[in-house]
């Protein structure tokens, strides 16, 4: 097993909400209504992410009889990333990525998003466009949710043009999604969002599945500080 260890300068600027907007007298605020994916994003605590100093994880999916896993250790402030496999275990820092780690932090990418995907919606607001429809039937439980859309512009990014869309509950946590590539129409993958666990300030779905039950994607080894 090698390690491979690079560290990069550059940052990575994340969005993120405001809650409330303060007038010309310091001593008075009003309150600014939150839009519903910064609603979506607290309900599984993004309100507190700026207190995570590491996130740990393992990313599973199972297919059948197959299985694969690989480990993650990110550190947000300084954006260095380790990556744990059977074959490798390769460091690299998040906050720039070149021709050596692009293939590493794409799976970063992938594995990151379906455990923080809610919080994906106000980090990736400057190429995305949202939209949202009331009182969607949910492809999996049949339950009537509402439903916002995120699609990726066509430029930059490792998945441009493509769709998500949460199908999400009356308390803002993520029911279902539906993932579709290039913006298709139909669906190239749903799954359910369950099995929610508080993890410190973080409010976590570990296990996601699709409507057969042959695939499951679940997480284990989370830890977070």
């Amino acid at each position: 097993m090698k390690t491979i260890i690079i560290s990069l300068g550059l940052c990575l600027v994340l969005s993120s909400c405001q809650q409330t907007k303060e007038n010309t007298d310091p001593q008075q605020a009003t309150a600014v209504e939150l839009s519903t994916a910064e609603k979506i994003a607290m309900a599984h605590g993004y309100e507190n992410w700026d207190s995570v100093e590491k996130l740990a994880f393992t990313f599973n999916v199972d297919r059948g009889e197959n299985h694969f896993d690989r480990s993650w250790i990110w550190e947000p402030k300084s954006g260095m990333v380790t990556m744990m496999s059977a074959q490798d275990t390769i460091s690299y820092n998040h906050k720039q990525v070149d021709s050596t780690t692009a293939q590493v932090d794409a799976g970063f990418i992938n594995d990151k998003y379906w455990l923080l995907a809610p919080f994906q919606l106000l980090w990736d607001a400057d190429y995305s466009e949202l939209s949202e429809q009331s009182a969607q039937v949910a492809p999996i439980s049949g339950d009537t949710l509402d439903v916002l859309t995120i699609t990726y512009k066509n430029e930059g990014g490792y998945t441009p043009g493509d769709a998500y869309d949460f199908y999400y509950g009356k308390d803002f946590t993520v029911k279902e999604w539906v993932f579709r590539k290039s913006n298709a129409e139909q669906a190239s993958m749903s799954t359910t969002w369950e099995d929610y666990t508080k993890y410190g300030p973080l409010n976590l779905a570990k296990t996601h599945k699709d409507s057969l039950g042959t695939v499951n994607i679940h997480f284990t080894g989370i830890k977070v500080n």
